[in-house]
């Protein structure tokens, strides 16, 4: 005879709500996320498109599962709402309005994904899942680069991989251009030395994947990878310089920091083709200013509300069609995030995008200037590498630069925001329910034991 009070509780929820569930969800949309370039060359879009929108309806039902130690008011960044919210709106002046909903859904799920991340999985936690799933994915690519350029001496079309690694790149992995790849390096690079700082792998792992991710970039051959491996490890430093500093010196430290990273801009404008030529990427950049160029001289047909928004674009759509270079060439991008956004979502749409990334990277900026645990240094690091990238590609704004964006974003907004003040749980300066200091067994364990 059951003498307990009050209906029976819903099975699901205990599951949803577990802290294993909450770490396979995460390894699970990050391996989607990095490799849905290979899901969609062996099973297709709408494969890739189901998994994602499988993952998005779990994540909203984890948070329902949750929804007893979740705030909605620090759900997700305004900037991010309001970012959403007018990629949204030009669906209504979009010259294909089914094409940029499309668009606009793969936009809003990513971040959907990144919004569950970011309450479900502390910062450590979250760094041990991206951390295992890169170890594979890399390790993957390299095994099949192997395969391809030097067991069968073959190419592997349907992956894009040319088999070029006995000739010392450039490689692809299974990520679909070389520019993708080492970006992906850069971020396990950071990731792989948070682990390593933190003591959450052991070291011989932590030694063996920089090593590998480290061999990856080399042999990615990318230009721009040089660039953001620079300014990430200058950043990287001058974080690191700022934490040992005093309470008292910091504020002074970090406008000094701002005011070198202006002078260094125009430093690097000035010596830009001395730069590029020491990088051999004279051609590249060619192409690249005559389609930036162009991208502006289109832009200003609507300079305020853009186009639409379409995502990864249709090289044959509006506007799209009207960006063409010399003999008739098109790019699926504009090479450059900041005028892809400006190209489809207007002055209104880049100024958003903006706020999102250079409020996200201050937030997270002062909060790891604070803190003594390391982990905290990823999230600006990897803002650091994201925005940087996206002065020469559009990987921001869509697949795993979109998903990192917003996830650091979210944790961004969870500290150094105004919802603390509405938050009577706040301990103080700084923390935020679900984030941050909870430690590594709160939700499961995110150490060695993982």
């Amino acid at each position: 005879m059951t003498t307990g009070i009050g209906p029976p509780r819903f099975a699901p929820l205990p599951l949803l709500a577990s802290p294993a569930f909450a770490r396979a969800f995460t390894l699970t949309v990050f391996a989607a996320v990095f490799g849905d370039v290979a899901i969609t060359a062996m099973a297709g879009a709408v494969t890739s498109a189901t998994i994602l929108t499988g993952l998005c309806l779990l994540g909203v039902a984890m948070l329902v599962a949750r929804r007893d130690e979740i705030d909605p008011v620090r759900l997700a960044p305004t900037t991010l709402v309001l970012l959403l919210g007018w990629a949204g709106a030009s669906v209504f002046w979009s010259a294909a309005p089914l094409v940029a909903l499309g668009g606009w859904a793969q936009l809003a799920g990513l971040a959907v994904l990144a919004v569950v991340i970011g309450h479900v999985r502390d910062a450590l936690q979250t760094v041990r899942a991206l951390g295992d799933v890169l170890r594979w994915l890399l390790g993957i690519s390299l095994g099949l680069e192997v395969l391809s350029g030097i067991l069968l001496d073959l190419p592997i079309p349907f992956l894009g991989i040319q088999g070029a690694i006995a000739e010392l790149g450039p490689v692809q992995g299974i990520f679909g251009t070389r520019n993708a790849l080492g970006f992906v390096t850069v971020v396990a690079l950071l990731t792989f030395l948070v682990e390593f700082r933190t003591q959450s792998v052991r070291a011989g792992v932590a030694i063996g994947s920089v090593m590998l991710a480290g061999a990856l970039a080399a042999l990615s051959g990318s230009p721009a990878v040089i660039v953001v491996a620079l300014a990430t490890g200058a950043a990287t430093l001058a974080l690191s310089a700022v934490r040992r500093l005093s309470p008292g010196r910091r504020g002074i430290a970090q406008v000094t920091l701002g005011l070198a990273l202006v002078v260094s801009l125009g430093i690097a404008s000035a010596f830009r083709a001395t730069i590029v030529t020491a990088l051999h990427a004279g051609d590249d950049l060619a192409t690249r200013t005559q389609l930036w160029a162009r991208v502006v001289d289109v832009a200003e047909i609507r300079p305020v509300q853009g186009f639409g928004w379409f995502g990864a674009r249709d090289a044959d759509a509006v506007p799209f069609a009207l960006v063409t270079l010399a003999g008739g060439e098109r790019h699926a991008s504009a090479l450059n995030a900041y005028l892809d956004v400006l190209l489809q979502l207007g002055g209104v749409g880049l100024l958003l995008f903006l706020a999102l990334g250079g409020l996200g990277l201050a937030r997270g900026w002062l909060v790891a200037s604070e803190r003594r645990s390391v982990v905290h240094a990823w999230a600006p690091l990897t803002l650091v590498a994201l925005l940087t990238v996206s002065l020469f590609e559009s990987f921001t704004l869509s697949g795993p630069g979109w998903l990192l964006l917003t996830l650091c974003a979210v944790r961004a907004g969870q500290s150094r925001s105004w919802r603390e003040r509405l938050d009577p749980r706040a301990a103080g300066p700084g923390t935020a329910p679900g984030v941050g200091e909870r430690g590594s067994d709160a939700q499961g364990g995110a150490g060695p034991a993982r």
